[in-house]
């Protein structure tokens, strides 16, 4: 490639990095040594141990230190922290799961949920791995369903000491990172009850679960997953509690406490308000597995692509065998799923960027916390499904050879295939999000149960002010100059995109309100409920791919490189145009989009396609993968043997 081409993937490198583009080129530096080679192996005991022996390298490094505040031993770049832990997905997905629950989850309950005692107690301990934990939420029986998990925490005032249990089979803690091997204590979420028998809802304990020795400590049992559909090197496992003794003091109190006598008290006095102001501050993890799931995607679609500007296959008619990226139904199959990469990524940035903000002040506004998490919950489950869809279609469009191990496709699939449920199943976050746009984050509206949701939808009037993204004032001015028309240039023009973005989730959610008014007239608050799901879960995503298409713009306009922002411009017509073929049928049927608009829409993909095809190798070199991390034995002709 030439200079200029090189320069033009800087700059939409640079631009797709965003604002923590300093630690993306420093963690891809450290990425490309020997130790984080990524090696392909279904051995249980050696996938595990090099995990270990890298996550010692990167606490080392000080690689954990920016994920907490400066008084406790970090150094508060909340931004840099998530950005970390998402670019290890390019090296093993098993690397970033257990640095994300060590110091995200296990550390980040303990930060956010302890007080000042658990922070000197434990916060370097943690940072510098001479403390591992793990984060016990998930049960047998409740996954999504936090609120009703069974574990209980019973006060005993007579000891000083809280009494954790599992009460039933479904209580035992299941698919816990670090259970079966590594960890020695938990962040164990149980139900906190006290003397007098009153249940105060779930809180978070530190609860010892092993020795020095790795032996399990007495009422403990705990055992190992085994194998599962990928992640070889994370050691999931299960526990169970038998009448486990902890003191008084190892409950993390800052939304709850207990005296020595046996009395609560909390600074929230609402249980469900108090609950989700709990899970608000653990935000961070579902933030980071959002990125990290797009990141494996990218590495994917990047091997894909390079292998389809190397492999032919059959003959022009003038001679020659044609590469397959050349065909059309190829650039269809991968292109669509590099603009998306792209959009996804500005989202993310974003979201970043916001999560950072929120949690880097003492006192974070409580519906822009709201918000954050409602964006939160539908970025990780928009994602999460574009990995699943874009891993398996780059599998697929490199035929055979991406059924083998050494081309890492089928360890990326396996090993993101749980991120459609794990920190959160995907139809239960979009669900979040359309409670959060129908209500206008009405206080405690995530506390309320389906029952109590219709009931308030049903009451529901008035206009909703939409909620702009950070490119505000430039969505405005795009809006304000469009040219709309019945013309198919106009499906190229910006501001009839963002129009048909905004008009499609509008409209879902002003008749989801109609359909759970009417619904609720007919039959009771859950039927109701149960009825518009479908429509619920259209409505949420219709919301977050309007936002990325505007973080796509945004982005766009911060790039500063002409050339870079006109490949961009071309990405994000091809992004914005996607969606529409993928909702073609609900344009069509609330004639958003006529027949003869909808052929225009095919047109329009297939002219994008065509036009990026010759900047296919430049669009993931913009994605910025070390070239250790793509490595793939088939894009290496001198490894083939032919037979």
């Amino acid at each position: 490639m030439g200079r200029d081409v090189i320069t033009t993937a800087d700059h939409l490198r640079n631009a797709l990095d965003g604002r923590w583009r300093d630690v993306k080129n420093a963690t891809r530096e450290q990425l490309s040594t020997e130790v984080f080679k990524p090696h392909y192996t279904p051995n249980t005991v050696i996938a595990r141990t090099k995990v270990a022996e890298q996550l010692r390298i990167m606490a080392a490094q000080g690689a954990a230190e920016d994920g907490f505040r400066k008084e406790h031993g970090g150094n508060g770049d909340v931004g840099a922290a998530i950005t970390r832990i998402e670019m290890l997905a390019m090296s093993d997905l098993s690397l970033m799961v257990k640095a994300g629950v060590q110091w995200g989850l296990f550390g980040g309950a303990i930060e956010n949920l302890g007080t000042e005692r658990h922070h000197q107690a434990y916060v370097r301990q943690i940072i510098d791995l001479d403390l591992l934990g793990c984060f016990a939420m998930t049960e047998t029986g409740h996954g999504s369903d936090v609120q009703s998990i069974e574990t209980t925490a019973t006060y005993d005032p007579a000891t000083r000491e809280f009494v954790i249990d599992s009460p039933t089979a479904t209580s035992r803690k299941d698919y816990i990172c670090g259970a079966a091997e590594t960890a020695r204590v938990a962040a164990v979420f149980a139900q906190l009850i006290t003397p007098d028998g009153q249940n105060h809802g779930v809180h978070c304990f530190l609860v010892p679960i092993r020795d020095e020795q790795g032996n399990d400590l007495p009422g403990v049992t705990t055992g190992d997953c085994a194998y599962k559909g990928g992640l070889p090197g994370v050691d999931n496992g299960r526990i169970q509690f038998d009448h486990v003794r902890v003191p008084r003091e190892n409950l993390l109190n800052r939304y709850g406490d207990v005296d020595e006598a046996g009395n609560y008290s909390s600074p929230i006095e609402s249980t469900g308000r108090r609950f989700f102001t709990m899970l608000g501050t653990l935000v961070r993890g579902r933030v980071t597995v959002g990125g990290a799931a797009a990141a494996a995607a990218r590495v994917a679609l990047d091997i894909a692509t390079r292998y389809a500007l190397q492999r032919r296959q059959f003959d022009r008619p003038d001679g020659g065998e044609v590469l397959i990226m050349d065909y059309l139904v190829h650039q269809r199959r991968l292109l669509p799923l590099i603009a998306e990469s792209y959009a996804l990524q500005f989202a993310q940035n974003e979201l970043v960027a916001k999560c950072h903000d929120l949690q880097t002040v003492e006192e974070p506004d409580p519906e822009e916390q709201r918000e954050l998490e409602a964006r939160a919950a539908g970025l990780k489950a928009i994602a999460t499904w574009h990995a699943t869809r874009a891993i398996q279609e780059a599998r697929e469009a490199c035929g055979g050879a991406g059924y083998l191990a050494e081309n890492r496709l089928i360890a990326l699939r396996g090993d993101t295939d749980v991120f459609t449920t794990f920190e959160g199943d995907n139809h239960v976050l979009l669900q979040l999000v359309a409670k959060q746009l129908l209500t206008e984050y009405a206080d405690d509206i995530k506390g309320m149960s389906p029952v109590e949701w219709v009931r308030f939808a049903a009451n529901y009037a008035g206009e909703r002010v939409l909620k702009r993204t950070a490119a505000e004032t430039i969505i405005q001015t795009i809006l304000d100059t469009r040219q709309d028309n019945e013309e198919e240039g106009s499906l190229f023009n910006r501001g009839t995109q963002v129009k048909m973005f905004e008009d499609r989730e509008e409209y879902m959610i002003s008749t989801l309100a109609r359909r759970l008014q009417g619904k609720s007239k007919e039959m009771d608050e859950f039927d109701a409920f149960n009825a518009v799901q479908d429509h619920v879960l259209h409505a949420a995503r219709a919301h977050i791919e309007r936002v990325v298409l505007e973080a796509f713009v945004a982005g766009i306009e911060a790039c500063e490189d002409e050339e870079a922002r006109r490949i961009l411009s071309m990405v994000c017509d091809l992004y914005a145009l996607s969606v529409f073929e993928r909702d073609r049928a609900w344009y069509m049927e609330h004639r958003f989009l006529s027949t003869e608009r909808a052929k225009a829409v095919t047109r329009g993909i297939n002219e994008r396609c065509r036009n990026l095809r010759p900047y296919a190798e430049l669009l993931v070199d913009g994605f910025g993968i070390p070239e250790q991390l793509r490595y793939a034995e088939m894009l290496h002709p001198e490894n083939i043997v032919d037979t």
